[in-house]
């Protein structure tokens, strides 16, 4: 049982200050390692890196590569749509980014309630199907952050829609806020087939506190933390591809090694496993980087999120992260900067009180001024 899929959001960089700055040296070892282990599926978006994400696409991958030794996933920015038109400017541009005449796969990025509301009024489901008739993509979806109840709601009113990419983990299954496990029976109800991001929570589920890890090693000693991650989403019977962010060839093997269905017990100890990552994580932040495109100060906020859960974890070593942080206020906003806007929490997938988080960073790292 394998279902990885190459999710281009993470890739390795030159700079790891500057999200443009991809290395496309180390990013075709990584595209090279995942097909020759039988992987066939990358995903990418308009607003990856910058845009970085589909260029790096281009360049490691379908300058090397026959055209059908692989599928590639793209996706509409829902919310950039301002006109009916913007819809097939967007479209084109993606293909001349990727260098592709067609996406094998082709999302509405990041539906909520105000997105779909927007893509409604806009036609954009009309030109999903459209793009579908022409022969332009293969499969067309939408990749979902909402209610399973909004979920419901646009599967009755688009069955066109053929499948649905959904944040599925372990420690979401349960969430009152994402409610994977929800939004997955709705996909199961509706007969669509479901695309997994985030099954590792942004790295978040490789590394877990050491009471978690010591209760999962019991059980497996030879598994990694991200292949009962990964195990966990592939294990479900809608799911046809997990994706991942993945930077290192380390991961790609680990991820694309063997994976066997998950047990009942498995299960059970994941879900111990979740009540004590919750108890030790101050922030549940993925690193998405989607509450940084529209934030007025230029805020780093998943990076301080980072250091502040590192601080919760390591308090007696505030130092170390109290000169990482410097190092970053340097050339982006501080926490103490946020003018309380809102933009960021708008965007967040997590739907994560961002202003109030940022003011316990804010506590603690600029506690001196």
């Amino acid at each position: 049982m394998n279902k990885l899929g190459f999710g281009f959001l993470r890739l390795p960089r030159q700079d790891a200050q500057d999200e443009n700055s991809v290395d496309l040296k180390k990013t075709c070892e990584l595209v090279d390692r995942f097909i020759a282990l039988g992987g066939r599926y990358f995903d990418t978006a308009y607003t990856y890196m910058n845009g970085g994400s589909e260029r790096a696409v281009r360049e490691t991958l379908v300058k090397r590569y026959p055209r059908e030794a692989y599928e590639l996933a793209d996706k509409l920015p829902s919310w950039k749509l301002k006109s009916r038109e913007d819809c097939g400017r967007f479209f084109e541009e993606e293909l001349e980014r990727c260098g592709v005449s067609y996406f094998d796969y082709y999302l509405l990025h990041g539906l909520d309630q105000e997105n779909d509301d927007l893509c409604e009024r806009l036609g954009a489901y009309e030109f999903m199907k459209e793009l579908k008739r022409a022969g332009k993509v293969g499969k067309i979806g939408f990749s979902y952050h909402d209610s399973p109840e909004l979920l419901d709601r646009i599967l009755t009113r688009h069955p066109e829609m053929e499948f649905v990419q959904l944040q599925i983990n372990y420690l979401d299954w349960d969430s009152p806020s994402i409610q994977s496990a929800k939004c997955y029976e709705i996909a199961v109800k509706h007969g669509k087939r479901v695309l997994v991001m985030e099954p590792v929570k942004g790295g978040n589920l490789a590394v877990l506190p050491e009471q978690a890890e010591k209760l999962l090693r019991a059980e497996k000693p030879g598994e990694s933390m991200a292949s009962w991650a990964i195990r966990f989403a592939a294990s479900l019977d809608q799911v046809d591809v997990v994706l991942s962010g993945m930077n290192t060839i380390g991961q790609i093997d680990d991820n694309l090694a063997e994976k066997t269905l998950m047990s009942e017990r498995e299960r059970m100890l994941l879900g111990e496993a979740a009540r004590i990552i919750r108890e030790k994580t101050a922030v549940p932040c993925t690193g998405c980087g989607y509450c940084t495109e529209g934030c007025p100060k230029q805020i780093a906020i998943p990076r301080y999120f980072a250091l502040f859960n590192e601080y919760s974890r390591s308090p007696k070593e505030l130092w170390k992260m109290e000169f990482a942080y410097s190092d970053v206020a340097k050339t982006r906003g501080r926490a103490s900067d946020c003018i309380g806007c809102g933009a960021c929490e708008r965007s967040c997938p997590q739907k994560l009180g961002i202003i109030g988080y940022l003011k316990e960073v804010r506590k603690v790292f600029e506690k001196n001024g």
